[in-house]
């Protein structure tokens, strides 16, 4: 193991005993929940947009779930904090895998990509884009 690769598994160790952005927000503009049934992890995420209801002011998470579930979306949601939904759209599985700085295997990237998807839904409800979606789950 590289030297690089310990000190990214020690921020992801980090980021799941201490994470960031972690609890329920008082008044959020949106909020929405996932799983992953496979491993058990259940997040929500909470979302506040400025006033001009677009870029995000702030995110959090709450749940339980897997060290890498977890140190996702204390990173994910530190990271959408200043960006606009259209930008929290374009995100993909690699954005997300980047911030966590491993190689993750193909049976955790489900783990790693729920935040993403968990806010991306939850956005799409919000402006109206999708329905009918009570909880997000990885495929």
């Amino acid at each position: 193991m590289s030297m690089g690769s310990d000190m990214y598994r020690q921020q992801i160790l980090d980021h799941y005993k201490n994470p960031r952005n972690y609890g329920e927000l008082d008044d959020p503009t949106f909020s929405h929940v996932g799983e992953n049934p496979m491993c058990g992890d259940e997040i929500t995420v909470d979302i506040e947009l400025a006033d001009d209801g677009e870029t995000i002011e702030y995110a959090s998470f709450h749940g339980d779930g897997c060290a890498i579930s977890q140190a996702s979306a204390s990173m994910l949601t530190g990271e959408l904090q200043g960006m606009t939904l259209d930008e929290l759209d374009e995100l993909d599985r690699d954005d997300v895998i980047d911030l966590l700085g491993v190689d993750i295997s193909p049976m955790r990237v489900k783990c790693a990509v729920l935040a993403e998807m968990v806010a991306q839904d939850g956005a799409a409800i919000y402006r109206g884009e999708k329905t009918n979606i009570e909880k997000t789950q990885t495929e």
